[in-house]
């Protein structure tokens, strides 16, 4: 891109730039001239807008964490309909088919990024831990309305719905996984805490 001509929201481009970048090349692909070569823009539009490449991460981040407020509201929305198993498919499907897997990656391999990032996560692995509450509190509401046992601890089952979800989608190059077999899975999680009318519901 020329220099001198403007960019429309040059924040919004990088980090778009950036995602397909990891999603067709992995976070070991992710470099800032990677980024403003997708972006097709000058390297230092980069730097215009971020102290340096780590804060222009963590900004990334950030903003995929932002992003689940979209999916705790669908699952609001979902709560007393359909089934839970059916809704949690779902909601880990829309989670894991994004960047989100590549995202994960790019935190566990950057120390730095992840020193950056613990003031907003200070526990836990960033965008997974945020997507972890994002379920507690969807359980939560579906045992308040009675399709989870009343003694359902989701303070367990958020976050081994969120690993199995992360196992299931975590070959990026590979053929992701079958919605039923996604289904099957969220099933075995949840058996155990489901009603029976619930579990008579099916799909």
């Amino acid at each position: 891109m020329p220099t001198g001509v403007a960019i429309r929201d040059p924040r919004r481009q990088l980090f778009t730039a950036a995602e397909r970048v990891l999603l067709r090349d992995g976070p070991d692909a992710l470099t800032s001239r990677a980024v403003t070569t997708e972006a097709g823009c000058a390297k230092g539009v980069l730097h215009r807008h971020f102290p340096d490449f780590d804060a222009f991460l963590a900004e990334l981040v950030r903003d995929r964490v932002a992003r689940l407020d979209d999916l705790a509201a669908a699952l609001r929305a979902a709560t007393g309909t359909g089934t839970v198993a059916g809704n949690l498919t779902d909601a880990l499907t829309t989670l894991f088919e994004s960047v989100a897997v590549a995202i994960v990656g790019l935190v566990t391999s950057r120390d730095g990024l992840r020193a950056r990032l613990r003031a907003v996560t200070p526990a836990g692995i960033p965008l997974l831990t945020e997507a972890t509450a994002v379920l507690a509190g969807y359980l939560a509401a579906e045992r308040d309305a009675g399709r989870l046992a009343a003694d359902a601890d989701v303070a367990v089952l958020a976050p081994a719905l969120v690993g199995t979800g992360h196992l299931l989608f975590a070959d990026r190059t590979g053929t992701p996984p079958r919605a039923e077999d996604v289904r099957q899975a969220v099933t075995a999680v949840v058996a155990g805490a489901l009603r029976r009318r619930e579990e008579r519901a099916g799909p």
